[in-house]
């Protein structure tokens, strides 16, 4: 009928704004959630956090004097002149928002929200305003749970299933973006499973509801009304593009964060990389079937008494299928420290089962195949996957990328940012995390090593000293 009327030429154009307007009337009574009612029901479940923290200014760094002839005189002595001056500590302020947890005043944010603030307040729907205490932080995953008094029970909002929603559901974003309290917008899923390069355990939300500074810490809601993810992050001159941490994943560390303060996690002890269409067939695979490659194991770890070899492919952690590298790490880390758990592997084309005794993954650590001279260096890189490039500017995935830089760390000090891209140590081209374990690994303490970055558009060479 429709290439008939198509053809027709007279009857086309009122019979398919006819039918756009039928089936999208139908289509929006089936799906489209009731946002009025909503925001309504579920705003009072969200707060705004504004937080002042204490710095400390840096002494001035003397700036080298661009005369052939040595230091100008007058330049010199306005040097000398604010050197002088006494430098006093300052508040910075910042906001952000957070969502209450249970009728006892326990909210749920994010870390970069609270973490190393002097001071917390936190202000309801109703206009209230109390004292917030830090109760837990996790800085891996950034979320923070805090605490306040209402000498009243307080709405709480409902946790759902992030592992059970869909690309295309519609979700809700309540926040304090630009410290415009209890904004509301809308979108849908993007995407699920990106990898930004925040963490070691990157498994986010993609939502094109506006997100924008100051959301960090808010809930984003599904149709029903549920929590499915926290906001946390966004693309710089992006649209449109907004990630939330997968509400699932804070259900697993809320109870640690209260009891305790902190989250324990469980280490394998190996360093793993995604298996590209090269490799599978370097391994003779018919095509790449998902799993962890293994490409170097820790001595003396869990991985290396389990006999866990490089080369080895992980296909099953504790019975669940590893469809994607990343998904490693994560299930590692929730796993119960001493729990022995069976491993399918493929070793030289044959399927092998192992069982492994997870081990505790120790402070300063960010887990199986993750970090790279935590404590040497003070900076944790991550393979560069090509989203992470196309989000960083980058035209190939060659080098890793600066996950985290550590202040006051070496790194830091030889002017490494989050975002640089490794190329080279010492000549060495760099093409995964086990290659700058090798390069670091040559190196003893006190020596130099040269670094090539790429940043933005352009390269650059670093000289730092191994601690």
């Amino acid at each position: 009928m429709v290439n008939i009327l198509v053809r027709s030429g007279k009857w086309f154009l009122p019979v398919f704004f006819l039918v756009m307007a039928v089936s999208g009337t139908a289509f929006a009574k089936a799906v489209v959630p009731d946002f009025v009612e909503l925001a309504r029901k579920l705003k009072p479940t969200v707060v705004n956090i504004s937080t002042a923290k204490v710095i400390t200014p840096q002494k001035r760094l003397k700036r080298p004097s661009p005369s052939p002839f040595g230091t100008d005189p007058f330049e010199d002595f306005f040097e000398r002149f604010f050197e002088e001056m006494p430098q006093r500590p300052r508040k910075e302020r910042s906001l952000g928002s957070g969502f209450i947890i249970s009728n006892e005043g326990y909210i749920l944010t994010n870390n970069h929200v609270v973490a190393g603030s002097s001071e917390i307040k936190v202000k309801l729907a109703d206009g209230r305003e109390f004292g917030g205490e830090i109760k837990g932080l996790d800085e891996k995953l950034d979320l923070a749970l805090i605490k306040i008094d209402a000498k009243e029970p307080l709405p709480a909002a409902v946790l759902g299933d992030s592992d059970g929603i869909q690309i295309g559901e519609w979700v809700m974003a309540i926040g304090n973006p630009f410290g415009l309290a209890e904004t509301v917008t809308a979108g849908i899923v993007s995407a699920k499973g990106r990898v930004i390069g925040s963490g070691p355990y990157d498994d986010f939300i993609q939502t094109d509801a506006s997100i924008n500074p100051g959301n960090s810490g808010g809930p984003l809601f599904n149709a029903r009304g549920e929590v499915i993810g926290i906001n946390t992050a966004i693309v710089a001159g992006g649209q449109g593009i907004g990630f939330a941490i997968p509400v699932n994943m804070a259900k697993n560390i809320i109870p640690q964060l209260r009891d305790k303060g902190r989250v324990t996690r469980g280490w394998l002890g190996v360093s793993i990389q995604p298996i590209t269409q090269e490799l599978a067939q370097s391994f003779g695979l018919a095509a790449t079937k998902g799993g962890a490659l293994v490409a170097d194991v820790v001595k003396e770890s869990p991985a290396d008494k389990a006999g866990l070899k490089a080369g080895d492919i992980i296909l099953e952690f504790d019975g669940r299928d590893i469809h994607e590298m990343n998904e490693l790490p994560r299930l590692v880390a929730t796993t119960p420290v001493g729990k022995k758990v069976p491993l399918k592997v493929l070793r030289d084309g044959k399927q092998e089962e192992l069982t492994v005794a997870i081990d505790l993954l120790k402070d300063g650590s960010d887990g199986d195949g993750q970090s790279l001279g935590t404590d040497r260096l003070g900076m944790t890189v991550r393979e560069l996957t090509r989203e992470l490039a196309a989000q960083l500017g980058a035209k190939d995935t060659k080098g890793v990328v600066v996950a985290e830089v550590k202040p006051g760390s070496v790194a830091e000090d030889a002017g490494i940012a989050k975002g640089d891209i490794i190329r080279e140590i010492n000549g060495m081209i760099i093409s995964s995390v086990p290659d700058c374990e090798k390069a670091l690994a040559a190196h003893k303490k006190g020596s130099l090593m040269r670094v090539l970055l790429r940043r933005g558009d352009s390269s650059l060479f670093v000289a730092l000293k191994v601690e």
